[in-house]
């Protein structure tokens, strides 16, 4: 991992915007059903906006950049599936406005992914 994906990282904690402020005030010190969540964590060349390491779940939002940026998106959503993750995408509004519903959704992405491994 390079120092720049770092520091882009460390930027990223910094400049937060509203939706990943919210959702990281419901994520953060294992306040969903005990599962640590990172934010804005490196994984090879990618910073992703959080990470659930031990349940290899991505959680990404995205604005209306992404809308320009979607090839981008299919490549890095590829290549972090390559390595074993899933990856749920929100958009922000959907955050902001729906905010229990996309803490439903995650809640079900990391117990499906406790149920698999327990039947491995």
């Amino acid at each position: 991992m390079s120092l720049g994906v770092i520091h882009f990282a460390r930027k990223l904690r910094t400049n937060q915007t509203k939706a990943e402020r919210l959702l990281w005030s419901r994520l953060r010190r294992r306040q969903l059903d005990g599962f640590k969540f990172r934010r804005q964590h490196p994984l090879g060349i990618y910073v992703c906006d959080f990470v659930c390491l031990e349940a290899a779940l991505i959680v990404e939002l995205d604005g209306s950049q992404h809308l320009d940026q979607a090839p981008h998106d299919l490549h890095r959503d590829a290549a972090l599936r390559a390595q074993g993750f899933r990856i749920l995408r929100f958009w922000n509004g959907d955050v902001m406005s729906q905010t229990g519903s996309v803490l439903e959704t995650i809640f079900e992405a990391l117990h499906h992914e406790e149920m698999d491994r327990r039947f491995d």
